[in-house]
């Protein structure tokens, strides 16, 4: 009989965090992350007593578990993918790609590269990725897409149940250091979003926002996004007269090299299928410590 002793010691000394992690998540009322039942994947082959001197993270950090990352060479060109199973799929977008199909750009786009990934080559395959939600071409970050049409219809009927927090750095400081923008916002004929006050033009959009570190000529906000209006957060930084930094639709004119001050950092949804509340984050391009040094 083999002796699987040494096996279940390294195993013991991976998972042990991940043990202890989800014991202090589930005794503060959440589930278990992701769905997967830690306690039954270590079964009584655990021994708690040697991860007594693990320091845990803060619980009022966002939880983030990740699975093996997937070798670079495998990865969709411009989405880093942070979290996969039968029904999701989640990544980093990275800015300057598309997550959909436009009239100047049908191909290069995040999801033509996700379809090609789930079909693994294969050019008679008709595996394909959903569309749940879109960030805008130089927005970089969490993004979030179905793979089967049951999980994107269930994603998108309880979008309202998503909380979406993103980092963008805009130009000046803000007089008021918190709040929200709110405005009904319209699309023009050249797909230039406007902001109006008549509720029978637009809809409605409203974005929270508080100031976390000011410089000279930047502040750095987070904001959370109440509602997911195409170019939201730009129309309403730059009718307050701080534009995102890099916006040159809406702001100023924009960076060197094309990107945008504006991070989708995290998300967290209702699992189409363990309806369990799934929280990702995505790390902040370094970037941005170029306008505003922080501790992203």
């Amino acid at each position: 009989m083999v002796d699987d002793t040494p096996f279940y010691d390294e195993f013991n000394k991976c998972y042990c965090f991940y043990y202890i992690f989800s014991a202090k998540i589930l005794e503060k009322g959440i589930s278990d992350v992701f769905g997967w039942n830690l306690f039954n994947s270590i079964n009584d082959r655990f021994d708690a007593n040697r991860c007594s001197n693990i320091d845990l993270y803060d619980l009022r950090k966002i939880i983030m578990l990740e699975r093996k990352k997937i070798p670079k060479k495998y990865q969709p060109k411009g989405f880093e993918i942070q979290y996969e199973d039968k029904y999701v799929i989640v990544g980093n977008k990275a800015s300057g790609f598309l997550t959909v199909a436009a009239l100047w750009n049908k191909e290069k786009t995040v999801h033509s590269a996700l379809n090609q990934y789930v079909r693994k080559g294969n050019s008679r395959s008709r595996k394909c990725v959903y569309v749940v939600h879109r960030l805008d071409q130089y927005t970089s970050g969490v993004l979030v897409f179905a793979k089967t049409q049951q999980a994107q219809s269930f994603l998108k009927d309880n979008w309202k149940a998503t909380t979406k927090t993103y980092y963008a750095i805009v130009h000046g400081q803000l007089t008021q250091k918190s709040g929200t923008l709110s405005s009904y916002l319209f699309e023009d004929e050249e797909y230039v979003v406007h902001s109006t006050n008549d509720s029978r033009k637009g809809k409605l959009a409203c974005t929270a926002y508080t100031v976390i570190k000011e410089t000279k000529k930047y502040s750095l906000i987070k904001i959370d996004l109440l509602t997911g209006k195409k170019n939201q957060i730009r129309v309403h930084f730059a009718d307050s007269g701080h534009p995102v930094v890099g916006d040159a639709k809406y702001g100023k004119s924009g960076t060197k090299d094309g990107r945008m001050a504006l991070h989708s950092k995290s998300i967290a949804f209702n699992h189409p299928v363990t309806k369990k509340r799934i929280i990702l984050e995505a790390q902040v391009p370094e970037y941005f410590r170029r306008f505003v040094d922080y501790k992203y």
